[in-house]
């Protein structure tokens, strides 16, 4: 996973670390790898520690965005690291961070969900950041259900949420419905 995550943070890096003034020429490299391993142990964090409801949204891809918690978590975990490693201003590590981080997120996440790339997967995450631990796996995974189940958007009826229950609902026109239950609508 860390090596998937690393060419995603060089992907995305470009215009956040290396084309900013902010941060010296030298330390491009050494950022955009502290970045990835901050993002990782952020993730693991929220593993060990039972955030799994978070933990599961963002690994089903949904809501990862800077108004999210867990985004801004890990936001600001980078950002903090950042300026105690490499001595950036707060100002620039939380704007490169916060440029990088959804985008990050996102691109991972896709990758994980997409049926056609089966390089990476979400219980490749799952398995790194838990450490094999198979109780913290099976407890991330039961999320990922728990949470996409109780809001119907288990459209094929196949007992598990994933990318083929999300095209489905875009098709059915059923996003609607669902966005109503989690309103109360």
């Amino acid at each position: 996973m860390l090596e998937q995550l690393a060419q995603i943070v060089q992907y995305f890096g470009n215009d956040a670390v290396v084309q900013n003034d902010a941060i010296p020429n030298e330390q491009n490299q050494a950022v955009l790898q502290e970045t990835g391993n901050s993002i990782f142990y952020s993730l693991q964090k929220m593993a060990s520690e039972g955030d799994l409801s978070q933990l599961a949204a963002l690994l089903q891809g949904n809501n990862i965005s800077s108004a999210n918690p867990a985004v801004q978590e890990i936001t600001n975990n980078v950002s903090g690291s950042l300026t105690e490693k490499f001595g950036l201003s707060s100002s620039a590590a939380i704007g490169a961070a916060s440029s990088m981080i959804p985008q990050i997120l996102g691109s991972l996440m896709g990758k994980a969900n997409d049926k056609n790339d089966s390089s990476f997967n979400i219980s490749d995450i799952i398995a790194a950041l838990t450490s094999g631990n198979s109780a913290q796996s099976s407890g991330i995974m039961e999320a990922i259900n728990k949470y996409g189940m109780q809001f119907g958007l288990d459209q094929n009826a196949d007992g598990k949420v994933d990318l083929e229950d999300a095209m489905a609902l875009t098709k059915n026109g059923g996003l609607g419905s669902v966005l109503g239950k989690l309103f109360g609508k």
